[in-house]
């Protein structure tokens, strides 16, 4: 069995694969006479209206994987982007690899704070979500439509996230 890496998540990293939503950073400005400070377009939502594409919003509910995380499976949205916004302070993980045919040398793992959010770009493989230690209520935000959106792999060996509690603490 392979092991994976975990990096923090930050802007710079996971650029390749998408946006880190958080506001550390971000451009902000007051609005609504000075009452409300917005956080001004932190993740490009791509819902593909080209081919009939329109914006989802849903709640995930990630219930915590058993300790060491193995990853066996990708998958991607090859019409859209999909961002994930947890609503509380929730450690979780997440693995990426590049658009395109999926190749294991570009796999990539991060681990982010509970504020951060991710957008993962159109056709960006990706794991699905990997909660640590309690359940956590995501605002997940991507691709309607008729057409299929979801491809998944098995991929041919297994990795594991071995460091997965002590980094992400």
């Amino acid at each position: 069995m392979k092991t994976l890496t975990l990096e923090p998540l930050t802007r710079e990293a996971f650029a390749p694969f998408g946006d880190v939503i958080e506001l550390e950073g971000a451009r902000h400005f007051p609005i609504n006479a000075g009452t409300t400070e917005r956080f001004h377009d932190l993740a490009n939502v791509d819902v593909g209206f080209e081919s009939g594409g329109r914006p989802l919003i849903n709640v995930f509910r990630g219930q915590p994987r058993p300790q060491p995380v193995a990853i066996s499976m990708m998958e991607r949205h090859p019409l859209g982007s999909q961002a994930f916004v947890p609503l509380a302070d929730v450690r979780y993980l997440v693995v990426v690899a590049p658009a395109g045919e999926f190749d294991a040398a570009g796999l990539r793992a991060f681990y982010a704070r509970g504020w951060q959010g991710v957008n993962y770009a159109r056709g960006v493989w990706h794991h699905p979500l990997i909660v640590l230690d309690a359940a956590g209520d995501f605002i997940v935000v991507d691709r309607g439509g008729d057409l299929p959106n979801c491809d998944e792999i098995d991929l041919p060996e297994r990795y594991t996230l071995i460091e997965a509690a002590a980094r992400a603490a």
